[in-house]
């Protein structure tokens, strides 16, 4: 492998400075669901069963809606809420009360995953009445409660918010770039050795500015970042 070259070496000797920067070592993102898990909660008889599970869109959780309303065809309701992105994405939620009062149901259930801080994960809370009536107030705590109970228990991991960009490089740059890789922490979603060399890069966006700036270093200007569609 090449030796490092000066501008690698002078990235090397500010290492120490990114790093305790919050600012450069922060992966910007959120958790996510990786799998699915079931909790039944009882209140008053009534059985509270919550599905949670990842959901990346509402197709996604209307198919495991379907799926559930025929596993439970004599349950009394089958209530949703879902985040298919970000926890306080705007545009990317939905819920149903599915027959219960307005309001008892769905949108608590939302209010539960929203702050849980987890995204692209849904919720379906399947309730067998036990004849005794909740009331508004007690529709909400149940099915809240139905999520506070399942939240704990669902498998996350972190997700990094990233930005795609391309990098064209010679084969003497190698080594500065795959260093440069590691610094930020950036994922090689592609590789094409030709001519030159291309790397298709996911950088964390809160490493992208970083990324940019040692890269005019190393490379005396020479080399930029574009989308990766541009080159």
């Amino acid at each position: 492998m090449a030796e490092p070259s000066r501008a690698t070496k002078e990235i090397k000797a500010k290492e120490k400075n990114a790093k305790e920067s919050p600012s450069s070592t922060s992966t910007s993102g959120y958790l996510i669901a990786t799998d699915e898990v079931l909790v039944e909660t009882q209140v008053n008889r009534s059985r509270f069963f919550c599905y949670l599970f990842p959901c990346t869109s509402y197709e996604v959780m209307k198919a495991r809606l379907t799926e559930l309303q025929q596993e439970h065809p004599n349950a009394n309701h089958h209530c949703y809420a879902f985040v298919s992105a970000a926890p306080q994405d705007s545009q990317a939620y939905g819920f149903s009360d599915d027959g219960e009062p307005s309001g008892t149901a769905g949108r608590p259930m939302l209010a539960m995953l929203q702050g849980s801080g987890i995204g692209q994960v849904a919720a379906i809370v399947v309730r067998y009445f036990g004849g005794v009536k909740l009331g508004t107030g007690g529709l909400q705590r149940a099915y809240g409660g139905a999520l506070k109970a399942a939240l704990p228990k669902l498998p996350t991991t972190h997700k990094v918010l990233t930005k795609t960009r391309a990098l064209n490089v010679s084969y003497q740059q190698v080594s500065d770039i795959q260093h440069l890789i590691k610094l930020t922490n950036t994922q090689v979603l592609d590789e094409q050795y030709q001519e030159n060399i291309k790397f298709v890069l996911a950088i964390p966006i809160d490493q992208l500015k970083l990324f940019e700036q040692q890269l005019l270093t190393l490379s005396s200007g020479a080399l930029t970042l574009v989308k990766a569609n541009h080159l």
